[in-house]
């Protein structure tokens, strides 16, 4: 079975189609499930529970009562907490309300946080004091000791109003007794394995990154797209590894956190997008204008927090925005592609669908506080990155054969070049042997005596055919035919001399294609010498160029005693002829036939393809 049959085969399947549906299903589930847990940290399973009992109001307006699993907004205004902190068992038994010097863990995500216990002086959470840095504005995790069991008035400054519309949620819900060792510990395990995950796509990204640098390095094809799929899974892992549970444990500086978790999901989003280029065809100028409006868009963004008071973190809601921009106009591109294309490609267009909605659906579920973070993409680039390892399983083995025939083809491509210099040499010297060159001088030294003009013409001739020869000695390529047919005519001008009972014709019906040098010639000097020669008087040899759909052609016929072409021909005497056949084949694709018949004569053949000069 043809092998591209076999391939469109696969693709289109229906087992492979049920496959891809029952992978996006469990890809769906498990959204849906991170949708419901709505928590950024998984409590140890043998921590003590804590609680906050009370209300809240935000402003100014009604105080209400705290319900567990009530969404309360952090993006509409300051929101006030009044209630106390209650204690529960491993087991969720009530124990009461946690006292006086009980540490208690607050997870702040991008907020302020001000607790005031009766008169005593408030505490600061304050994620943007100077003191701390230009911004330290993250997640983290703050330990708070309580110094009785009064009630508690908690007030939650959102800096930014956007993007963690859950942090309060989070906050409620994440609140634990600090357990030193034990909690951080919980808290970690609980990201460990996205964490991991991250590292894994880190160093399957290195290796990537080293295929392409050797792919490069030995000029195979795909080194591009391997350099952005080793890019975007670089990005991805380490958005998978700053944006897991617990990140302020593993990496303690906030600002970098904060930082990597931005630079990771822009610049993984930028190489996507590039890489989507690649699919595009009748709408590769679009995706490039696109992209590249994207891509001044994001230096834009990292340059501003620099050059002004602005602060990195703030400029992700404007980021987010002119990428779903740029994702809408590379989504009609892909749509355009989709009903253009191919089974095969058809594929291609829905796994670039995939990381453009999956975003989308990020920013607007982050935006609407149905959960935080991109777990979307999170999941869509996993889906992706296992379809593309199948993808890369077959590019390294191809990369290195192809790196491999490359090295083989320069080695034959040297030995040939010097093959055919030494063929050209080879053949030039079978032209000029010393007994021609006498013989000619001899004809112009008889003519000079009897005709000095024609001794004249034929030193011109001798001159140029001459040059002819010696000229072919720097010419590696191969020259046009109305050349070559001009050398030839010196030569049968010289020999005409000597043979003037001889016959030469020309019937040049093609002359616009290429040739190797001194191809004519050595046939027509193989005519007279094997053929005509051996007749008692006269001969006639006939050159004709001509085309037909396929092949440019050119045929050497002469009348001569001919041979037996079953025997073999003398290697010495038929050097040219051997040269003529290696360097049309070599040059320009061609084919040298002889047809002989004895008493009756001979007609030597050339035939050069014409997708060859193409």
């Amino acid at each position: 079975m043809d092998d591209k049959k076999t391939k469109r085969g696969i693709f289109t399947s229906k087992p492979l189609h049920i496959a891809c549906i029952l992978v996006m299903l469990v890809a769906a589930i498990l959204m849906l499930w991170h949708s419901n847990a709505n928590s950024a940290q998984a409590a140890p399973a043998l921590m003590a529970q804590v609680y906050f009992d009370g209300e809240y109001r935000i402003g100014d307006g009604e105080w209400q009562k705290i319900v567990e699993g009530e969404h309360i907004p952090s993006t509409r205004g300051d929101v006030t907490l009044r209630g106390n902190f209650h204690l529960l068992t491993p087991d969720g038994e009530y124990v009461g309300v946690c006292g006086a010097e009980m540490p208690i863990a607050l997870y702040t995500d991008h907020i302020n946080v001000t607790i005031t216990e009766g008169e005593n002086e408030p505490f600061v959470i304050d994620i943007e004091n100077q003191m701390f840095g230009d911004s330290t504005c993250g997640v983290d995790w703050t330990a708070y000791v309580l110094m009785s069991d009064a009630p508690l008035e908690i007030v939650i400054h959102n800096p930014h109003g956007f993007g963690n519309e859950t942090a309060i949620d989070e906050l409620l819900s994440n609140t634990e007794i600090w357990a030193n060792i034990d909690f951080e510990k919980g808290v970690l395990d609980s990201g460990s394995v996205q964490r991991n995950a991250g590292l894994l796509f880190v160093i399957v990204s290195l290796i990537f990154l080293g295929t392409a640098l050797f792919s490069t390095l030995t000029h195979v094809k795909n080194s591009a797209m391997m350099w952005l799929l080793g890019l975007v899974v670089l990005f991805a892992g380490a958005y998978f590894a700053y944006s897991a549970d617990g990140v302020s444990f593993w990496s303690e500086s906030i600002v970098t956190n904060t930082a990597m978790v931005g630079f990771s999901m822009i610049f993984y989003m930028l190489f996507v997008c590039i890489g989507i280029l690649f699919y595009l065809k009748r709408t590769r100028s679009v995706g490039a204008a696109t992209v590249a409006v994207l891509g001044i868009a994001d230096l834009a963004l990292f340059i501003l927090p620099i050059l002004s008071d602005v602060r990195f973190y703030d400029t992700w809601l404007i980021w987010a925005a002119i990428q779903i921009a740029a994702n809408v106009v590379l989504l009609v591109c892909v749509v355009m592609e989709f009903f253009s294309a191919d089974g095969r490609s058809r594929w291609l267009c829905m796994g670039a669908l995939l990381p453009l909605v999956a975003f989308c659906v990020d920013a607007v579920l982050v935006w609407l506080g149905l959960w935080n973070g991109g777990a979307v993409s999170k999941y869509a680039f996993v889906i992706l990155f296992v379809a593309a390892m199948f993808i890369v399983l077959r590019i390294i083995p191809s990369s290195i054969n192809a790196a491999a025939k490359a090295k083989e083809l320069e080695i034959e491509t040297k030995a040939l070049n010097a093959e055919l210099a030494e063929s050209r040499v080879s053949t030039m010297m079978s032209q000029i042997r010393p007994h021609f060159i006498y013989n000619a001088l001899g004809s112009i030294e008889q003519l000079c005596k009897i005709d000095p003009p024609k001794a004249g013409e034929l030193v011109h001739s001798f001159a140029k055919y001459l040059r002819g020869n010696f000229g072919e000695l720097d010419n590696p390529k191969p020259i046009r035919m109305s050349q070559e047919i001009e050398h030839a005519r010196y030569y049968i001008s010289i020999e005409n001399v000597r043979f003037p009972d001889m016959t030469f014709s020309f019937e040049m019906n093609s002359i616009d294609f290429d040739i190797p040098a001194l191809t004519i010639q050595p046939i027509v000097e193989n005519a007279i010498k094997h053929g005509l020669m051996k007749l008692q008087k006269g001969g006639t040899i006939r050159v004709v160029s001509y085309e037909t759909d396929t092949h440019y052609c050119v045929s050497v016929e002469d009348d001569g005693v001919g041979f037996d072409t079953s025997v073999l021909l003398d290697e010495r005497e038929h050097v040219g002829i051997r040269n003529i056949r290696g360097r049309l084949a070599a040059m320009v694709g061609g084919t040298l036939e002889i047809e002989s018949t004895i008493g009756v004569g001979t007609r030597v053949l050339i035939k050069i393809p014409k997708e060859e000069r193409k």
